[in-house]
């Protein structure tokens, strides 16, 4: 390949040289009038090659863009701006001004949120910890502390599931300690232990019902080993049956 653009390279030289047949001067010097003194020099940055979308700003104040949510400033929930991609980079625009700008990620599902965007009661929830969360927890009882255990142990990072628990604790003003414990024991004998589930089950007192709840863990705990039940297509039949009648 490098012989190749070799040898092109100067046979462009004896082409850009060659005469015009019906003009003056050659395409060299075509170059050195007419286009040289109208060039200008390049960006001092290279080019960025960009996209632009529209995206509504979700009540969590996060887009969400190729699966992944970046943040924007909570004032502009459900609003509609405009979104600047690059390889690298994701800004932000509203009314032609930028209110974000993040470094562009790839993970899906995982969220790209900057402190400034949050309202005031989110900035709060950053004095959380994981051990003040379970302590408040226990404070109300076993199943709520394993529900919020459960929370931080099956995420990437415990902070997210900061959210979760302190909707749990949101639940507790609403319903009270004694129904939200029970709800989370009821949530982790049926092996579903998320806020939205316990949601439903505190929605349709399904915690003020013991007997669905000690049912609920009664078929969890059993594990009965599951019929078995010949193929009739696959049992022999005797010799006799299966002779062929002449």
């Amino acid at each position: 390949m490098g012989e190749l653009n070799a040898a092109i390279r100067a046979l462009l030289v004896e082409l850009n040289h060659r005469l015009f047949k019906k003009l003056q001067g050659c395409r060299a010097s075509a170059f050195e009038t007419l286009d040289r003194p109208a060039m200008k020099p390049l960006p001092v940055r290279r080019y960025d090659y960009a996209q632009w979308k529209l995206a509504t700003v979700n009540i969590d104040y996060h887009v969400e863009l190729a699966g992944h949510y970046y943040s924007v400033p909570h004032s502009l929930v459900k609003q509609r701006i405009e979104v600047r991609l690059t390889a690298t980079t994701v800004e932000c625009y509203f009314k032609g001004k930028r209110v974000a700008a993040h470094v562009r990620s790839n993970q899906r599902g995982r969220h790209t949120t900057l402190a400034e965007h949050m309202p005031e009661a989110h900035c709060k929830h950053l004095q959380w910890t994981p051990g003040r969360l379970l302590n408040w927890a226990h404070s109300i009882g076993a199943g709520v502390r394993d529900v919020v255990k459960w929370q931080l142990d099956n995420r990437p990072h415990p902070e997210q599931g900061y959210r979760a628990c302190l909707g749990l604790l949101n639940l507790a003003k609403h319903y009270g300690n004694e129904r939200l414990e029970a709800a989370c024991r009821r949530a982790l004998a049926i092996g579903a232990p998320t806020r939205k589930r316990i949601c439903s089950i505190l929605e349709a007192k399904l915690d003020q019902h013991p007997e669905l709840f000690a049912a609920s863990t009664a078929d969890a705990s059993a594990s009965p080993t599951p019929a078995q039940h010949v193929n009739p297509r696959r049992r022999l039949l005797p010799f006799h049956c299966n002779r062929r009648r002449l």
